[in-house]
């Protein structure tokens, strides 16, 4: 029985099909290195997608571009959302700025031609320069009356040691810091007298037809028209010796007066907005009525509150200028006053300076209250 023999036969091996070992470690790493590069990339855009919500707040919506083309995204993606946002609004004011020069010239009052962005300037820095001065003042004030007050007491004579306060002029930084505690104090009692009420009325149809008719006939009072009997009422309540401004008073309480309607409805709308399915749950659970506004009412309403809280501050900041004026509460409104009384040559370009200012300090009120809004409310993205 013959033996099957096999023979061995060597087929040529392409070098192609076999790769190197090492090229394929190396395209595997590089491979990695890739997947991980793009990883981070993601965390990165995500994270600034995150961040734009807070840059946004801020009104820095523009840096969000910047910083996606930093991380390496496409700039044919982000430049034309950095010219909408960033290039747009500036072209617009350097826009104004320039119709403002030219223009402004032109129109001729009895303090002379109306000051263009140079004069106001140029005012704006005196007024800062005034401020530094009657600084320096008050400090040079205060060392005098310390000395002297110690040489006394080195003399045995304390009987006659006295601390007097400054009594120099108001700066134009300190009429702000006046305007400001008197805002923010006036619009505290707006919210505090609005917000329990509009609970009340949001929760009770009864409540609501109560004191619906009311609001509609105080809501669109001018302040002008509050601020005389508001007066009167200050000056035969309060002390001219209690410690407190007449017409610090009188300007908050106005202020509140005019600035209360916005959160009023705004918080009964959110009450009565709640959904019916939540009140509902509170009810079947035997909730405190306590424990339903807290855990179930608010927390849905909060949107519309804080809405309502952001106009009754924007109310509030316009209304005031007006009060001061007329009360003579030294703020801000005063200051325009003040100078409009004052009929001097640069008085035109100061009054701007106090508008601008004004202008500036509303806007950033309401970014302070939407940066709040975004704190303490959700929305179905977040």
């Amino acid at each position: 029985m013959g033996s099957i023999v096999f023979n061995k036969v060597d087929d040529p091996v392409d070098e192609q099909v076999v790769a190197n070992p090492a090229e394929v470690t190396s395209e595997i790493s590089e491979k990695k290195g890739a997947d991980s590069k793009s990883a981070c990339q993601e965390r990165i855009f995500s994270g600034i997608n995150k961040a734009s919500k807070l840059l946004d707040v801020f009104a820095l919506s523009w840096v969000t571009p910047l910083l996606m083309m930093a991380a390496g995204d496409s700039p044919k993606r982000n430049l034309p959302l950095l010219g909408q946002r960033l290039v747009v609004p500036i072209v617009a004011i350097l826009t104004f700025l320039a119709a403002w020069a030219i223009l402004a010239p032109q129109v001729k009052t009895s303090l002379g031609a109306i000051p263009g962005p140079a004069q106001v300037w140029e005012q704006a820095v005196v007024l800062h320069k005034d401020h530094l001065q009657e600084k320096q003042k008050a400090g040079q004030f205060y060392e005098r009356q310390a000395a002297r007050n110690d040489a006394l007491i080195a003399a045995g004579r304390e009987g006659d040691v006295s601390r007097v306060s400054y009594t120099g002029k108001q700066t134009f930084y300190q009429q702000i810091w006046t305007s400001l505690q008197t805002v923010f104090f006036g619009f505290f009692l707006a919210v505090v007298i609005a917000a329990p009420l509009g609970i009340v009325m949001g929760m009770s149809s009864t409540m609501n037809a109560a004191f619906n008719p009311l609001i509609q006939i105080f809501k669109p009072v001018s302040p002008l028209a509050w601020l005389p009997i508001v007066t009167m009422i200050v000056s035969a309540t309060v002390a001219t010796d209690s410690g407190i401004s007449k017409s610090f008073l009188t300007s908050a309480i106005t202020v509140t007066l005019c600035s209360l309607w916005p959160t009023l409805i705004n918080t009964a709308l959110g009450v009565a907005s709640v959904d019916k399915d939540l009140v509902n749950v509170g009810k079947v659970l035997k909730l405190k009525p306590h424990t339903q506004i807290t855990k179930l009412i608010l927390p849905s309403a909060l949107p519309l509150i804080f809405t309502g809280m952001r106009l009754s501050l924007g109310v509030g900041w316009m209304v005031l200028i007006a009060a001061e004026m007329l009360a003579q509460n030294p703020g801000l409104g005063k200051f325009v006053w003040d100078e409009f009384q004052n009929g001097s040559s640069q008085s035109l370009a100061k009054i701007i300076v106090a508008v601008l200012t004004i202008g500036i300090i509303g806007f950033l009120l309401d970014r302070v209250m939407y940066a709040l809004q975004t704190m303490f409310t959700h929305t179905s993205t977040r």
